[in-house]
């Protein structure tokens, strides 16, 4: 008996073989991108779904199918038929969704696959129950098997590979679910062709109905659902991606806050945060390996001149420069980090003893004195580094990290560029400068400064020509508190600047009010330090002290550094012109110990330079300080300056000085810095005095000192 087949039922099962076969390619992607519960859903519902698809492609192919006798089909062989799908479409999900396919892997799910398929059509075909039974040509039976086989064989290895969730695989699946397909519905038309009917074969079942209408309502049903499938795949893929963004985003957000939080911005090396958890977790490794670890605190001495001078741009790139240097001189396992400004701090693992640490240090100091490169620019620096040690010397990150700063402090205090590894004696450092520094921040506010006066003696004569003001700090409990150790703190903590402005202030209005007492009208000197001098207001505040106070600008000078002119010399001399426009002196302190070139001399608008005292301590005794002395001397007169050497504290220095022809001095030969009602005292005894031996000018008594503001 030869059956017949309608043409648009096959087509019909086509396509549902390539839309059941495109839904298996998206299931497994799904089950793939999916964890836990959601996996197993997908796993689950995917078989049920992938499995009425392919079940209803061969049922709709059977369908399809009609002899000259009417055909039933037993409903429980049918149903065992549909089950035997949906474990193979199970199978094949849970083989492809996989972390990894070998090769074995694939030929044996390929053939347990193949013989699934191969069940469910044979089985769907027992559900005919025709009698005789169908007979099934061995060629073409063998042939739908290895069909069956192939097939499976290629989509398993086509889901595997496109079950990622890319783009451009979109297309390819829809390529491969067509190819699919018809593996397919060519494996199901063989076996349909290897069946032999009988020509006195009859259906014992009955038709139960027609075949179009159930082959119509399956495909429908099976359409529905496996849109339905994909509609919440794709809704599923949708909203995976949009978790998927924004998973990354917040993991960049992370990283970049992380990055924030644990490294160094400029330099990229770990910052103070993961420095410390580092130096616990090394603590640790030490106690367990009875071994020591070593902090190292690396100051770069004098770096604010470099970044003052030559701009920021250029500070940084050296700040780079010296992190990398850094991270060349110690092992992998050890940590450079930067704390900040021009700190960094290295972390050294498992070192030996103290002298292991100490000869790191050395190594230190050795390469950061070779040049560097910054803009073009050939720089030299020098370190000051402070080691503190893991037993020996403290227990904590943060005790090992202060140590090491109070032993850098120490280096930094004996001449910088040096080493030194932290003792007990330093540790009193920190808490005194911390107090210093709360106390300064009120010194002001309460009026704990105050002004002591130096007189400037003419040489030639004798008479006192000027005076400088030196700033003094009478302390509640500590007395009078040295300028060398309040003023290098005011400068690091920008103190200086309010400081200052009190200094020029008191000067000018303590200067005034002796005028117009009577006192001889001298000019009074006052320092200007390097952090005064870059203020944007500093003309200003000097304007507002001589406007308020009514003294004169010729009664004013200024006292700067070699080091504080040169550090910007471009923008000093437009400063200095400024100030000699406005009638004040400008003179340059210190002379000779700072690192410019002389040609400033003669570039800047300047009055007066005064020899550091450095130089006048052995001059009748000392060749080079003499014959250094008697240089600038005639350097100066050459150039129309005023000379006066400071220090002068005997009559061999003051003879020697004369000889020479220095033109001013200041020191204790002749005079103490004294307080304001000191110095008005002393001034009142030498005009009395003066006045005695002229007999001319009428006396001047000054019963009480005066004070700013306060006239005869």
């Amino acid at each position: 008996m030869v059956g017949t087949y309608s043409y648009s039922l096959v087509l019909v099962s086509v396509l549902v073989a390539i839309l059941a076969s495109y839904t298996a390619l998206d299931l497994a992607t799904r089950i793939t991108m999916s964890r836990g519960t959601a996996a197993r859903a997908w796993l689950i519902g995917g078989a049920f779904s992938m499995g009425l698809g392919i079940f209803s492609m061969h049922f709709v192919g059977m369908l399809a199918f009609s002899l000259p006798v009417p055909m039933g089909y037993d409903v429980t062989v049918t149903l065992l038929s549909l089950l035997i799908a949906i474990v193979v479409s199970g199978f094949a999900l849970y083989t492809v969704s996989r972390d990894s396919l070998s090769a074995k892997n694939l030929i044996l799910g390929g053939i347990l696959m193949g013989i699934g398929i191969c069940a469910m059509h044979y089985t769907g075909m027992a559900a005919m129950e025709t009698h005789p039974p169908i007979v099934y040509d061995p060629m073409l039976f063998s042939a739908s098997v290895a069909i069956a086989i192939a097939a499976s064989h290629a989509a398993l290895w086509i889901a595997f590979n496109l079950r990622a969730a890319v783009n451009w695989m979109k297309y390819a699946k829809v390529g491969s679910a067509v190819i699919m397909g018809f593996a397919i519905t060519g494996m199901h038309y063989t076996g349909m062709a290897a069946a032999r009917f009988a020509d006195n074969t009859i259906c014992l079942t009955g038709p139960l109905v027609d075949n179009s209408w159930m082959a119509g309502t399956l495909a429908g049903t099976t359409f529905l659902i496996l849109c339905a499938t994909l509609a919440l795949s794709v809704l599923d893929s949708r909203m995976a991606s949009k978790t998927a963004k924004m998973a990354a985003s917040l993991k960049h957000a992370n990283d970049e806050l992380q990055k924030v939080a644990l490294l160094d911005p400029l330099t990229k090396l770990p910052n103070r945060v993961l420095l410390e958890d580092r130096i616990e977790q090394a603590i640790a490794q030490a106690e367990r390996s009875k071994l020591n670890c070593a902090v190292i605190f690396v100051d770069l001495d004098r770096f604010k001149t470099i970044n003052d001078s030559l701009g920021h741009t250029v500070g940084d790139e050296l700040l780079r420069a010296v992190g990398a240097r850094l991270q060349t001189l110690v092992r992998a396992e050890d940590t450079v980090s930067r704390l900040g400004g021009d700190e960094f701090v290295i972390l050294l693992r498992e070192v030996i003893d103290a002298d292991n640490a100490a000869q790191v240090g050395d190594k230190i100091l050795a390469e950061l004195r070779l040049p560097f490169r910054a803009h073009e620019k050939e720089l030299y620096i020098t370190p000051s580094i402070g080691i503190s040690l893991y037993p020996l010397t403290g227990h904590t990150a943060q005790m090992l990290i202060t140590q090491a700063d109070a032993a850098m402090y120490n280096a930094k205090q004996e001449g910088r560029n040096g080493c030194r590894l932290f003792a007990s004696e330093m540790s009193t450092f920190f808490p005194e400068r911390l107090m210093m520094e709360n106390d300064l921040r009120h010194a002001v506010a309460r009026r704990e400064f105050a002004l002591y006066y130096q007189p400037k003696v003419d040489l030639t004569n004798g008479s006192v020509v000027g005076m400088e003001a030196l700033l003094r700090w009478q302390h509640p409990s500590k007395g009078l508190v040295s300028p060398d150790e309040f003023i290098p703190l005011a400068e690091d903590t920008g103190l200086i600047v309010p400081i200052g402005r009190w200094v020029i202030e008191e000067a000018c209005a303590q200067n005034k009010a002796w005028q117009r007492a009577g006192m001889p009208h001298l000019r009074v000197a006052i320092n200007i330090s390097a952090v005064q001098f870059k203020q944007k207001d500093l003309l200003d505040t000097i304007k507002y002290a001589l406007e308020t106070s009514g003294l004169s600008p010729e009664f004013l000078e200024v006292e700067v550094t070699e080091t504080v002119v040169m550090q910007n010399a471009s923008q000093a001399i437009v400063t200095l012109e400024k100030l000699s426009e406005m009638g004040i002196h400008v003179s340059i302190d210190d002379f000779g110990t700072g690192y410019s070139s002389l040609s400033y001399l003669k570039r800047f608008p300047i009055d007066k330079l005064k020899i550091d005292r450095s130089f006048i301590r052995e001059i009748s005794s000392d060749r080079d300080d003499a014959a250094i002395v008697r240089a600038t001397i005639a350097l100066a007169h050459n150039l129309r300056l005023r000379v006066i050497a400071e220090g002068v504290e005997t009559e061999d220095q003051l003879q020697f000085l004369r000889a020479l022809g220095c033109d001013e001095y200041q020191g204790y030969y002749k005079s103490k810095p004294l307080p304001a009602n000191e110095f008005a005292r002393q001034m009142r005894s030498e005009i009395w005095s003066q006045h005695r031996e002229r007999e001319a000018a009428p006396r001047l008594l000054y019963d009480t000192p005066l004070s700013p503001g306060q006239s005869t």
